[in-house]
């Protein structure tokens, strides 16, 4: 019988610094008797010497291709884009589920190499909640994002680099001291204010000093009616932390915008959900992703109106690298210990068969039958 065995891949993608699989995590894989293989790393938050002080194997970055076929591969973020099939059983955020730009020119790549997705946004436990989850940081970080753009444009600047914080505590002081002290004085309305990625944002508000009836917290009750909401014009920051599921009535829209004319206080969205390619898309005023180096995007507000700018980073997490790492990890560990079971453990079971209805899918809208 083979040892159950792991790979940590690099992220590829572009300032993002966490990991799914951290050096605390892989040893208690390896004290269960898993067999961890972690690929060299200078842009992880966590030394190499880290992983092989745990007990890791250590190889080169980005050389999963050529692992043993029956090895699965871990990581975070999307992998870029080939047309190269992929053969191995792969554990990631897939971003490919509820069609997203290219989704089925991705999952095709699966069809080609019999290789199998275990989406990580797609664990679920007896109560359907997300097993693992970036969530409080997302909204967290999201938040901290969107004051910091408030504070930009009140000194009359665009939004610069975002560069990862050793801390939370580090993160909130350099927010208070860009507002001038304090958030006080701020108005935020958070939509999704119950769940994980509200409750960072809301926290991380409170935190930089804002009073707490100036922190909005709509979920479903407040939503219920049905956008657009007059209301989000009123606030100096709106955070989208919603989990779209279904198509809903927009939130925010550029004629609402346009409407509210030069009174406007709405001076920046954070769309910490980052649906940005997805049809459904409540805030349809942008179409682009923003990235760490330019993290923000104008809206089109009309001639004569205040700026309006949106944050969409889809890695908002990584701005606290590993807070957030640890807290993924530890959250997916008793997950993990389950794969070698993976036929009968229900959580990956329910994720496997996810991914052949939506394999199914792909590979009718590629023709590949």
């Amino acid at each position: 019988m083979s040892v159950p065995s792991f790979w940590l891949r690099c992220e590829t993608k572009q300032f993002e610094r966490r990991a799914a699989l951290t050096p605390a995590t892989a040893k208690k894989l390896i004290d269960a008797g898993f067999d961890i293989t972690v690929e060299r790393d200078e842009q992880r938050i966590f030394d190499d010497a880290e992983y092989e002080a745990a007990g890791c194997k250590l190889v080169a970055n980005n050389s999963w291709p050529s692992a043993p076929q029956h090895i699965p591969i871990l990581g975070l973020k999307e992998l870029p884009e080939s047309d190269d099939p992929l053969i191995h059983t792969h554990i990631h955020f897939g971003h490919c589920y509820k069609n997203q730009a290219g989704w089925s020119k991705f999952l095709a790549r699966f069809y080609k190499g019999q290789g199998t997705l275990y989406d990580l946004e797609f664990l679920n436990d007896d109560n359907g909640r997300r097993v693992a989850a970036f969530g409080y940081h997302a909204g967290f970080a999201g938040a901290a994002a969107g004051a910091l753009a408030v504070a930009a444009d009140k000194k009359g600047e665009k939004l610069g680099l975002l560069e990862p914080y050793p801390d939370e505590a580090t993160m909130v002081e350099d927010v208070k001291r860009r507002l001038g002290g304090s958030g006080k004085g701020l108005k935020a309305l958070v939509i999704g204010a119950l769940g994980r990625c509200g409750r960072g944002a809301v926290d991380l508000f409170r935190k930089i000093g804002l009073d707490e009836d100036d922190i909005l917290k709509w979920d479903m009750a407040e939503t219920a009616k049905g956008g657009p909401f007059e209301e989000i014009l009123d606030v100096d920051i709106f955070v989208n932390c919603i989990y779209l599921s279904s198509p809903i009535p927009h939130f925010l829209t550029h004629e609402t915008i346009r409407n509210a004319g030069p009174n406007r206080r709405l001076s920046a969205v954070v769309d910490v959900s980052c649906d940005t390619t997805n049809p459904h898309n409540p805030i349809p005023i942008y179409s682009i992703n923003t990235t760490f180096s330019a993290p923000t995007v104008p809206v089109e507000v009309g001639t004569g109106n205040p700026l309006l700018s949106v944050i969409s980073i889809d890695h908002l997490p990584t701005l606290l690298p590993r807070e957030a790492s640890e807290q993924f990890s530890s959250d997916l560990l008793p997950s993990l210990l389950q794969f070698p079971q993976r036929d009968t453990a229900r959580v990956w079971r329910d994720a496997e068969k996810l991914f052949r209805e939506k394999l199914t899918a792909a590979v009718k809208v590629e023709s590949l039958q």
